[in-house]
């Protein structure tokens, strides 16, 4: 698997994460505040495929992630000891999208996603392709993604996510 971005140095504060479920698809929308103005950058999506079917899609804005869904889950193990990594760095996520004829890109991948949830659902972790030595990047303030030594991203953490809604 093989989806590298690029890091910038911040001194902004990380935005805010807003998540929301759809009842109906069961999709976990996380969805980051505004992208900078002065932000410069294809918009479109990467489409993250697991091996079992499930799917993961990076909406960008303007080279920025500025959403991601959830649109059909892998089976989610539990792990009550979850935790996410400690230490973090702030950085601005750059995403090379290479534009098509209509100015948009995409880009689909296919890597085995595993999926694990602490008892209460509400830290959710993402590891994406083989496990492997990474560092975590705080994209927005309840969302992290781990990168490998080539900026590939290996994982997503889901903080503080919001219960399922009760039918």
């Amino acid at each position: 698997m093989n989806f590298a971005v690029r890091l910038e140095p911040t001194s902004a504060s990380p935005p805010v994460v807003e998540y929301c479920w759809d009842t109906d698809t069961d999709i976990l929308a996380a969805r980051l505040d505004a992208t900078p103005e002065q932000a410069e950058g294809v918009s479109g999506s990467v489409e993250l495929e697991g091996t079992d079917g499930s799917w993961l899609i990076f909406d960008v804005r303007r080279g920025r992630i500025s959403g991601i869904e959830i649109a059909v889950w892998p089976d989610v193990h539990r792990n009550a000891a979850l935790a996410p990594p400690g230490a973090q760095q702030d950085a601005l996520v750059l995403v090379p999208l290479v534009a098509n004829g209509s100015g948009q890109g995409s880009l689909e991948i296919e890597a085995p996603i595993r999926a694990e949830a602490d008892d209460a659902e509400r830290v959710i972790y993402f590891r994406i392709g083989q496990k492997r030595e990474v560092r975590a990047v705080r994209l927005a303030r309840d969302l992290l993604l781990e990168l490998d030594s080539q900026s590939s991203i290996a994982g997503l953490w889901l903080l503080n996510v919001p219960p399922f809604p009760a039918s």
